[in-house]
């Protein structure tokens, strides 16, 4: 199975420099949308919910103190690990969200049921930092409810 670090790694090779926040959304919505349309989690690494959105800890390490990334960063990942079906994934994934600002992407994940229950639940205020746990059913549930149209034309 491929890792959030292969998926940010080929985020960076196909959408070339970007902040680390809106890598952080994209991997997010690669997730979302793979378990939606594959029924299976495209990475095993827990997504939690972070002040500024979803984050993926093993990925925050690996570009900790960066505000911004370049499209020949690894972050030790291997886009070679991804199969074509989770490319064509993420390809649609950057086509819906990859035009949008690291700020539209975090205030989008903050309207959305699966960043805010978690934080709900972990009694975690607005800005309050914590890493309650996004889990893969939450994310299933409200995305499978979406189409990818809704996604790419809501507005913020």
């Amino acid at each position: 199975m491929a890792t959030a670090k292969d998926v940010a790694t080929y985020i960076l090779r196909e959408r070339g420099p970007m902040t680390a926040m809106k890598l952080q959304k994209l991997v997010y919505y690669s997730q979302a949308w793979h378990l939606v349309w594959d029924e299976e989690p495209l990475f095993d690494e827990r997504i939690e919910a972070w002040a500024n959105g979803p984050v993926v800890s093993e990925l925050y390490r690996a570009h900790r103190g960066r505000f911004s990334l370049n499209d020949d960063d690894t972050l030790g990942g291997d886009p070679s690990a991804l199969t074509e079906g989770e490319h064509e994934t993420i390809r649609i994934v950057l086509d819906a969200y990859g035009d949008k600002s690291a700020r539209w992407l975090s205030e989008l994940t903050h309207r959305e049921a699966p960043w805010r229950e978690a934080r709900k639940q972990a009694g975690l205020e607005d800005g309050q930092r914590g890493s309650a746990i996004i889990e893969q059913a939450a994310m299933y549930e409200f995305y499978d409810g979406l189409t990818a149209a809704d996604a790419d034309t809501e507005d913020v």
